[in-house]
Order: structure tokens, then C-alpha cells, then sequence
């Protein structure tokens, strides 16, 4: 529980016997625990028509605004925003000024204030000590007595409530007020304020660490998706969803086959985080392992049909696969609920090429086909996944024809091809992952055509 302490120069109560100063001469003697209430919410003493309120409005008003300040705190799972929101629900449920500290050092000087007003606080050093006074673990050396703060002669009240989850500490809520003196009752509600944010930032960094994770992991494994055959480019992109650090299970493989050909793959595990990548790889694993068999693509996504639907934990995945052969000049499509690729002509022109679409992986339904196109060299080919191109409210068919409506600079580089494409679609503020391969068949130089 937080210790609430009154400066020493406020004034002594006129009965005499409810205050009396520590023999130690300690600056943190408690507040009286007399039955007080905490101050309603603005406007919570007044009924709707402006009149004075009962007993049970104004205690209705009170956990009306009770409820509003928790449910504000840890909207996000971002630990700096769920400071400042507690900071915030501080200030305006007791008024006066309020900051969030944490420790910086082994000693108890360092501290730093995240967020709040710290200047109209005690210094570091005072909070320190009153947050080991309160109990937050592993601060370091022994404090000093109470540390008074020079805040002119009017009396302060101050309360420092640790930020404490099980035997984690996160840091410290320091709150401070002139001129009016700390209730029971807002020292009870302070520290409820404090409990629940310290909840929420234990969410937030296991968050943090499960994607920090995933992330790891994805990278790895997307870091050397396989070489073709020499008679093929290949580019291929990656980008989390909004820019940011939460990684799904989006991934491209390529597989070198016999005769010069390559197959390449996009695939697309459902869900985001460190499970996904986990089922990504596994879906991955498979493929190399059936795709050496060199079958066709419709039963390669058929025997991979078969094996995830056995595994009860494994997730679904969309999947799309491109056998390409330069020495025939054609690419041979198969699909599992993926969406199909787009085909960009060397004179910059992009066209969708329709391929017959079968279930997902995992639902064990089969009945997966192939659909073979022409690809000639110097022509490009691009896989991808869905979050290039949907958008929240907007038909498939919709987003697919502005893909195939952008124009590509003749004689650009794959690299160029996707930044044109990533460009003009927004990707990076896109809902979802992306992961884009662009491929791009020649002639092998003294061979012909």
C-alpha cells in the first residue's frame, strides 16, 4: 500500500489529538485515518438541475468517475502511454500535480521522471525515498529520513504509491497538493490507480517481449529464402503492419526444381505474433520438404493440405505456387486461397493472372488445380500477399484492379518494380503484413531463346 505523508510546516489540527509529530522525527507520519471523503468529481456534488445531491448521487458520482479513470488507464500496450494516462486520472480525480518515476541507477538518487509534471514535485532523491519507504523492491541503498521539500510555507500533501505487479516493480506514482490536506479515502484511490497501471505495464512489456521474439525468429527465417536457378532474378520485401514491430506469419520461399526450373512461393499463416511465425516455419519445412519430390505445383499443395491437417494446433494458411521454367518460357499457377499474381510486361503494362483458387491449407479438402501462363524473359512476375492490397470496407476485386492499374518505368530493376508497387499502394500503412517476390526470367547468356 502507498505511504501518504504531510509536510511538516502544515498546521497542527486545533483538538490537539489527531496529529502528533514522530519522535524520530521522521517527515512521513500518516495522515489522520479518520473516516473522510475523498472529494467528488467535478460537479458531482450538484444534481443535473444544479441542486444540491444526495448522499447516493454524489457516491454514484463518485464511482461514475472512479470507473471512467481505470477504464482510461491502459488503452494501449505501450508502457509511456499508460503513464501518462495514469498521471492524467491522478490529477484529475485529486487534483494537484502528479508525475510517474522510475529508477535509473542502484543508487536512490537515480531516478528520472516518464512522464507528469516532476518539476512541481519532490526532487528524485525525495521520491526514492519514499517509494522504499513504500516498499518498492531493489532500490538500492538505505534512504535518507524524510527529505523535506522546499515548496514555500504552505502546507503539502504528498503521496508516493508504487507501481508494483506480484514481485515486480515498475517505478513509482508521485503526487503532490498545497494548501488542502490528504484524505484517507484519495490515498486509497490513488493507489487503486496506481495497482491497475502497474497491471497494464506488465501486459505491455510481455507484449513487447513475445513480438521482439517473433520478430527475431521471422527474420531469421526470411533472412535466405533459397537461391534460384541462375536463369532467374528475384527481389523480395517484407514490411509488419503499420510500420511496426508485430510480425505475422507472411513468408516467401524459393526452390531450386531439375531442368532449370524454380519454384517460387507466398504464403500466408493466419494470426500475427510469435505463434504464427512458429506455424510459418512448419508450413515452410514442409514444402521443402514435398517441393524436392519435383510434383507438380496442385499436388504439392495437396500433400501439404494433407500433413497441417493433421496437426490440431497448427493454423491455417493462404498459399500460392509459381513453377517457373525460362527454358519453356511459361509459369505454372496453384492456388490455396491465395490471391493471384500480377504480371508486368516489358513494355510497363500490369495484368492479374487468374489461377483456379482451392481451400486453405490445414482444412484437409484438397481439390487444389493449375492454371500454366506464358512468361517470357525480361517480363516480371509478382506474388504477394493480401495486405498489399486490401483495405478495410473495399471489395477484393476493387483492390486488385488498382494494383493492375499501376504503370512501372520500362527497363527499371525488380527493386525498383516493388517500390514502385509499395509506393503506390501506401504499403507501409497498410492494416496488415506485407510480403512481396518479384521474379524476372532470362536467357542464359551464349543460350538462345
Amino acid at each position: 500500500m502507498a505511504r501518504w505523508i504531510q509536510s511538516r510546516r502544515r498546521p497542527v489540527p486545533a483538538d490537539g489529538g489527531h496529529h502528533r509529530e514522530s519522535g524520530t522525527g521522521h517527515e512521513g507520519t500518516a495522515t489522520s485515518a479518520r473516516a473522510e471523503e475523498s472529494p467528488a468529481a467535478p460537479g458531482a456534488e450538484e444534481t443535473a438541475e444544479g441542486g444540491p445531491a444526495t448522499g447516493a448521487e454524489a457516491a454514484g458520482a463518485r464511482l461514475s468517475a472512479l470507473r471512467d479513470a481505470l477504464a482510461g488507464i491502459g488503452t494501449t500496450l505501450d508502457e509511456a502511454t499508460t503513464c501518462a494516462e495514469l498521471t492524467g486520472a491522478a490529477v484529475r480525480l485529486a487534483g494537484g500535480t502528479a508525475a510517474v518515476m522510475r529508477r535509473t541507477g542502484e543508487t536512490i538518487s537515480g531516478y528520472e521522471a516518464i512522464t507528469g509534471d516532476a518539476d512541481a514535485l519532490p526532487d528524485a532523491r525525495w521520491a526514492a525515498a519514499v517509494a522504499r519507504e513504500a516498499g518498492v523492491p531493489a532500490l538500492g541503498a538505505e534512504p535518507e529520513r524524510w527529505l523535506e521539500h522546499p515548496a514555500g510555507t504552505r502546507p503539502r500533501a504528498a503521496l508516493c504509491a508504487p507501481l508494483t505487479s506480484g514481485d515486480d516493480g515498475y517505478g513509482v506514482l508521485v503526487w503532490a497538493r498545497s494548501g488542502q490536506p490528504l484524505r484517507h479515502a484519495e490515498g486509497e484511490l490513488l493507489s487503486l490507480l496506481a495497482e491497475r497501471a502497474a497491471s497494464h505495464i506488465r501486459h505491455a512489456r510481455a507484449y513487447e517481449t513475445v513480438n521482439r521474439t517473433a520478430g527475431d525468429l521471422q527474420r531469421a527465417l526470411l533472412s535466405e529464402p533459397g537461391r534460384p536457378h541462375p536463369n532467374l532474378d528475384i527481389a523480395i520485401r517484407y514490411l509488419p503492419a503499420g510500420g511496426g514491430v508485430l510480425v505475422g506469419g507472411d513468408w516467401c520461399e524459393t526452390v531450386r526444381l531439375h531442368f532449370g526450373r524454380t519454384l517460387l512461393v507466398v504464403g500466408d499463416v493466419m494470426g500475427h505474433g510469435l505463434e504464427a511465425a512458429v506455424d510459418m516455419n512448419a508450413f515452410r519445412s514442409s514444402l521443402r520438404y514435398i517441393a524436392s519430390a519435383d510434383l507438380p505445383p496442385h499436388r504439392v499443395l495437396r500433400q501439404m493440405d494433407e500433413i497441417a491437417s493433421k496437426e490440431a494446433d497448427l493454423r491455417p494458411a493462404t498459399c500460392l505456387l509459381a513453377r517457373v521454367d525460362p527454358g519453356r518460357h511459361q509459369v505454372t499457377l496453384a492456388s490455396a486461397g491465395h490471391l493471384p499474381p500480377v504480371l508486368i510486361a516489358r513494355d510497363g503494362q500490369a495484368s492479374i493472372l487468374p489461377v483456379p483458387v482451392g481451400p486453405p491449407l490445414g482444412t484437409g479438402l484438397g481439390g487444389y488445380e493449375m492454371a500454366t501462363y506464358p512468361l517470357a524473359a525480361g517480363e516480371t512476375l509478382v506474388l504477394f500477399t493480401d495486405g498489399l492490397v486490401e483495405r478495410r470496407g473495399e471489395d477484393i476485386d476493387r483492390s486488385l484492379a488498382r494494383l493492375s492499374a499501376v504503370r512501372f518505368p520500362v527497363g527499371g530493376g525488380l527493386e525498383d518494380v516493388l517500390d514502385t508497387i509499395l509506393s503506390r499502394l501506401d504499403a507501409r500503412h497498410a492494416e496488415d503484413d506485407v510480403a512481396a517476390l518479384a521474379c524476372r526470367p532470362h536467357s542464359r547468356q551464349g543460350v538462345s531463346p
